[in-house]
């Protein structure tokens, strides 16, 4: 993977600052397996992001088309059957309804705040207890400092409280999606998988890639059917249910992150 990586950096760093850039590759996993990476560039500079509730559960692409949005990324996680998002959510600076990680996750698992055009991506005891602008919570932190920041141990308890998901998210490859600070620029990725050509990535895989990109930061976000990319009004990654059936838009999410530009 050391040749894609170079080239992966070479072309990301010419993104004009003004600008966004949607770049697909083929990654080489181990195993003899390789899977679709998605990855959406904005220059900060051009892009604000923003945290969005859906209200109404719905495919993030056909929400887009609706609220005439461009470029958005899936959110956090969401309880099943009433769609109620799963881990804090606060909107400019107030507290949405939300259903709480089992305890003590709720209190370490990794979120992206949002305020002032600043983005922070830590774990929830890193961040104010109530915080101003917009805080999603999802997890776990793949990159901090640069560097992968997962664990063997499991530290924000994904796989010991995976009760409250449909699988242990920690184990294997899955379609995933993950927002990325990388300097200048927020990278908005997802990965295809769940069938013979596309493997999906676990996490750790998908963190190293992150890196490779220049991420400082990282925070995972919802995957598996629900993974989903919308780029200038497109839904651009293949989304699919456990059994490798094509979602053509993807699962109803409950949140999104929106990048809003600045023209």
């Amino acid at each position: 993977m050391t040749s894609q990586t170079s080239s992966r950096r070479r072309r990301l760093s010419v993104l004009p600052r003004r600008a966004a850039r949607l770049e697909r590759w083929r990654v080489r996993l181990p195993g003899d397996a390789a899977t679709t990476l998605h990855v959406a560039g904005y220059a900060r500079s051009a892009f604000v992001p923003r945290v969005a509730a859906l209200g109404e559960a719905a495919p993030l692409v056909r929400w887009c088309r609706q609220q005439e949005v461009r470029h958005a990324v899936v959110g956090g996680f969401y309880q099943r059957p009433d769609y109620r998002p799963l881990g804090e959510l606060w909107l400019g600076g107030q507290a949405q309804e939300f259903a709480a990680f089992l305890d003590p996750w709720g209190g370490v698992r990794g979120c992206l705040q949002i305020d002032a055009g600043v983005v922070r991506i830590g774990a929830r005891d890193e961040l104010a207890a109530q915080p101003s602008g917009d805080l999603l919570q999802a997890g776990p932190v793949l990159v901090r400092d640069g560097r992968v920041a997962l664990a063997d141990a499991d530290p924000e308890g994904f796989s010991t409280g995976s009760a409250q998901f449909d699988s242990d998210i920690t184990d294997g490859r899955y379609p995933r999606a993950a927002l990325a600070v990388a300097g200048d620029r927020l990278l908005a990725v997802a990965c295809d998988g769940r069938n013979r050509r596309d493997a999906g990535m676990t996490l750790r895989e998908l963190a190293d890639v992150l890196v490779d990109l220049g991420a400082d930061s990282a925070l995972n976000l919802d995957g598996g059917g629900s993974a989903s990319l919308v780029y200038e009004g497109r839904l651009r990654n293949r989304p699919r249910e456990q059994h490798g059936l094509d979602l053509l838009e993807g699962r109803a999410v409950a949140t999104a992150i929106v990048f809003d530009p600045l023209d």
